[in-house]
């Protein structure tokens, strides 16, 4: 391996390890480091697997629309690879306990094409936008409600937490038709699942000193959320309803039988926890910088319809899916790199959407940026199947938010969840003044 592969030290630390992620200015300035002077370079961090580090816009985009090449499942050996970047300690943990295959979820994540298409299918056209058109209403009625509460406050709040986190996963359960007195165990659930890393959101039944802790940790709360929707599957099934848990449990395969419970769990863990989580970082990042840009804000506020603008612009900026690793099958050439089966690479799309070749002026927040190329949903065959969904719950809280939002005064005590897969603003604290 050539001298210039290598990333230095300091720089593959703070992007690959989950601490890392707590300071955004030095995580933003690595990715800027790497597209800059080595935008496909190979990390070495002491407890992990030697990866790629891919940072550039048209390299991630290159991966990503060649599933055959790249795999995220392992190939021929399913479940050989994991497609979220663990610790060589918690990847043994995982095969100890699931007879030696790393795929401990049956969620898209963990397929590729032709298997990934075919499951895929079970919800595709419930996440149409011409389908969602019909929830608007419904979406909007939970929007207002969550409005009118937050205006009877003082305005002195912490945005993420008495906020941000509870419309989406309000959204999510009504869609699915979970009762709302279990929301909160729900949030827990997310909160742990995404948090393996951060002590905030460590689980009391599990030894945070130990290496394989997130692995632990994830694992835990994936047989919760088993235990929890086995029972919304049974009750679909008996029971068919108008909601998407019902078009999940019922879906049946070639043979005309129930897919395995399995596929069913896989998919009712991804979108609670994807299709919250990510909605959220996505609403509170993009309010932030309109506090930081009340320009921006006058500006949207005297114009509604660049709302959509705006949230692809949050989007962009929060990017708050922050990698998915691939393992290559076979030798390729990539940015005049060469490449060999089982390399894996960790796509950087935070540092993606920052590529001055895709977005010009990045670090610019500009909700007027025409044309806007994020990849905060990924690209390809793995480009997330709820991403309609979440512009329309973002859309909808933006028009009825931003109309009572005279100004917001962020303060300098946010914070970032540590993690290096799915988050953003842990706390927001902010003095919004509401037109009222």
């Amino acid at each position: 391996m050539g001298t210039t592969e290598t990333i230095p030290d300091t720089v593959a630390r703070q992007i690959v390890l989950p601490e890392g992620h707590r300071d955004n200015d030095s995580l933003f300035e690595a990715y800027r480091w790497l597209r800059e002077n080595n935008p496909l370079g190979r990390a070495t961090v002491a407890g992990y697997d030697p990866l790629w580090l891919v940072s550039k816009h048209a390299d991630i985009m290159e991966i990503e629309r060649q599933p055959e090449i790249f795999t995220s499942a392992g190939g021929a050996a399913k479940g050989s690879v994991n497609p979220i970047l663990a610790n060589q300690a918690g990847d043994a943990f995982t095969k100890s306990i699931n007879n030696g295959s790393l795929r401990i979820l049956e969620t898209l994540t963990y397929l590729d094409p032709p298997e990934h298409t075919e499951i895929k299918d079970i919800a595709l056209d419930w996440f149409r936008p011409q389908n969602l058109a019909q929830w608007e209403s419904v979406i909007r009625g939970l929007a207002k409600s969550a409005v009118a509460r937050v205006l009877e406050t003082d305005g002195k709040i912490d945005f993420v937490q008495d906020f941000a986190l509870h419309y989406p996963l309000h959204v999510i359960m009504s869609l699915f038709g979970v009762p709302e007195s279990d929301e909160p165990r729900m949030m827990s659930l997310t909160q742990e699942f995404f948090g393996t890393a951060d002590p905030d959101a460590a689980r009391a039944d599990v030894e945070q000193l130990t290496p394989d802790a997130a692995a632990r940790q994830w694992v835990a709360t994936i047989q919760d959320f088993f235990a929890y929707f086995e029972t919304v599957l049974q009750d679909r099934r008996a029971n068919p309803r108008d909601d998407l848990a019902t078009v999940i449990a019922s879906a049946r395969d070639a043979n005309g039988e129930y897919y395995e419970k399995e596929i069913a769990y896989g998919y009712f863990i991804a979108i609670a926890t994807a299709g919250h989580d990510t909605t959220s970082s996505t609403l509170a990042g993009g309010m932030l910088e309109l506090g930081r840009h009340p320009e921006q804000l006058a500006l949207v506020r005297g114009d509604l319809s660049l709302v959509p603008h705006l949230v692809n612009e949050s989007l962009r900026w929060a990017s708050p899916v922050k990698h998915f690793m691939r393992t290559a099958t076979q030798d390729y050439t990539l940015r005049g790199r060469d490449i060999h089966p089982g390399d894996r690479f960790m796509l950087l799309y935070q540092s993606g959407n920052r590529d001055v070749d895709a977005n010009p002026d990045p670090d610019r927040f500009d909700l007027t940026r025409r044309p806007n190329k994020h990849i905060a949903f990924g690209y390809g065959p793995h480009m997330c199947i709820g991403q309609h969904l979440a512009k329309l719950e973002l859309r909808v809280m933006l028009e009825e938010l931003l109309p009572h939002v005279k100004s917001i005064t962020p303060s300098d005590d946010s914070r970032f969840i540590q993690t290096n897969f799915v988050g953003g603003l842990k706390n927001m604290p902010v003095v919004i003044e509401f037109d009222r």
